[in-house]
């Protein structure tokens, strides 16, 4: 009976997040930022990282920009211009608009943002101690389903909020969305989606079911599911933390404060 001696070593292992601080979803590098740069405009170097990038997620005009929904954290463009961009610390990275993934120097409406947080709430207002997941891929390389089984693991242990997995979407709350949202996946994804009892609560996990990544766009279609089902939560990285996708389900139900610092907690 070795595991019993080494349960009682290693101790309680289990997150306490978010009812305590984390040290790992406090420091774990899950986004890059946009930091000032040196000069106005948009230097050679920031040009080169907007080049680099194999998703086009930098735009240069008027000053650099960076869609962490097409972002596949790389860290290309922080070798190449360490002056303009840098790692961001915390998994904290969800957002309820997709325009909020856009980071540098981007205008933000509060205003919008509120009125989504209200609606939402209104929605999810009798999910309470009891919430089901279902989980669809529509056409991933796979890494992000490792990373939502991951929340079922002693770390996480998403059971102790009172959130489950379930087979079937006749008793799901929440539609977790993997992949690119495929040409041979949409009716499916819209099958799961009609079959779930309202209201309904949907989350992209991931920048291909965000934007479509690196690998949407080709033969197999799909850019995104954003055209396909209304997402209400956007969780971008490739794939994204496991912190980053409980971040993305407790925002959605309204028990952890607003990413972008405004708001009291849930």
């Amino acid at each position: 009976m070795p595991w019993v001696f080494r349960g009682l070593r290693n101790g309680i292992i289990t997150s306490r997040w978010p009812k305590r601080a984390d040290d790992y979803f406090d420091q774990f590098p899950a986004a890059v930022r946009v930091v000032a740069g040196p000069d106005a405009g948009a230097p050679p170097r920031a040009v080169s990282a907007a080049q680099a990038c194999p998703t086009n997620a930098i735009s240069i005009e008027p000053q650099p920009r960076l869609d962490r929904g097409r972002c596949i954290v790389c860290g290309r463009c922080v070798e190449v211009a360490p002056e303009w961009f840098a790692w961001e610390t915390g998994s904290a990275t969800a957002r309820l608009s997709r325009d909020t993934l856009v980071v540098g120097d981007v205008a933000e409406d509060d205003e919008a943002l509120a009125e989504l947080r209200a609606a939402l709430a209104k929605r999810v207002r009798r999910l309470r101690r009891s919430v089901h997941l279902r989980h669809i891929d529509t056409g991933s390389d796979g890494s992000d389903e490792w990373e939502i089984q991951a929340l079922t693991n002693p770390v996480y242990d998403l059971h102790r909020l009172g959130i489950f997995f379930t087979a079937s979407p006749r008793h799901a709350d929440i539609l977790l969305v993997t992949g690119i949202g495929a040409a041979g996946m949409i009716e499916p994804l819209r099958r799961t989606l009609d079959a779930m009892p309202a209201p309904t609560v949907v989350i992209a996990v991931g920048t291909d079911a965000v934007s479509g990544g690196l690998i949407g766009g080709g033969y197999t279609g799909g850019v995104g599911v954003s055209g396909v089902v209304p997402v209400d939560v956007w969780v971008p990285g490739a794939p994204a933390s496991p912190f980053s996708i409980l971040h993305g389900i407790l925002l959605a139900l309204g028990r952890v404060p607003l990413p972008e610092g405004r708001g009291a907690p849930c």
